[in-house]
């Protein structure tokens, strides 16, 4: 019997080659799309967590002995409510783009009775609000109470926009740059945004805490699992191409 002639095996071995990297390639795209029903599980279940978190009736705030196993996961979101005092004079402005237009987070240092400071974003101001004096009446005195919900620090700053402390720039809500650059003293490793209680003079405007996190992983499994699917309907293609040109061949 004659051996197959080196063009033959030639096409058997790409027809392999096609075969093995199509599988491959249909088993990677398939992982893909199981991986997104994961996360779309582990995104619901965050989601409920908390939409639970923002309804529940408020708590303390975390104190220092809890402070390092906080978790987004676990205390992201999660409503509190604290007292102490203002420094007002170690506010910090925060670039920001709300409903309200472009201008900027007010980040004031909350001094409590037991020493901490935690960090409050107390609301939203327009550039021509960012002199504290074009809104004297916000600035309290005396003991105030703060309500409103748990966020974790920001640091870095934002999408290519990095924070730039010694020129009073601040594009996140960074809790370590902005204690270090106002020389505050022990302070929670989170900041509060503050509920919507107006504040005297109306300024800052609280209460615009956006509880959003985006859902799109049925979209990218289906997208996954149909790219899978129609590599595997190329390589199934081929095979039978390969099959029928050689019974013409042979015939």
């Amino acid at each position: 019997m004659a051996s197959p002639r080196p063009a033959a095996r030639r096409s058997r071995f790409a027809l392999a080659a096609i075969t093995v990297t199509g599988l491959i390639l249909v088993a990677a795209l398939a992982t893909l799309g199981t991986w997104q029903v994961h996360r779309r599980t582990w995104k619901h279940a965050l989601i409920a967590r908390v939409e639970a978190r923002v309804q529940a009736a408020p708590v303390e705030p975390p104190g220092p002995g809890a402070w390092d196993g906080l978790t987004a996961d676990a205390d992201a979101y999660r409503r509190v409510r604290t007292r102490g005092h203002f420094r007002n004079d170690r506010e910090t402005l925060v670039q920001a783009v709300t409903d309200l237009g472009a201008g900027f987070w007010v980040l004031t240092p909350l001094e409590r009775a037991d020493g901490t400071t935690i960090l409050v974003n107390r609301g939203f101001v327009p550039g021509d609000r960012r002199d504290p004096t074009a809104r004297a009446d916000g600035q309290v005195d005396g003991e105030a109470g703060v309500t409103g919900l748990l966020r974790l620090t920001e640091p870095g700053g934002a999408f290519l926009r990095s924070n730039a402390p010694e020129a009073g720039r601040w594009y996140s809500r960074d809790v370590a740059g902005i204690a270090a650059a106002r020389g505050l003293g022990p302070v929670a490793p989170y900041f509060i945004d503050a509920d919507a209680t107006p504040n005297p003079g109306g300024w800052p405007v609280g209460g615009l805490t956006i509880v959003h996190f985006p859902d799109n992983h049925l979209v990218y499994a289906i997208t996954w699992y149909v790219l899978a699917l129609m590599v595997l309907g190329a390589v199934g293609y081929t095979l039978v191409d390969a099959r029928r040109s050689a019974r013409r061949t042979s015939a």
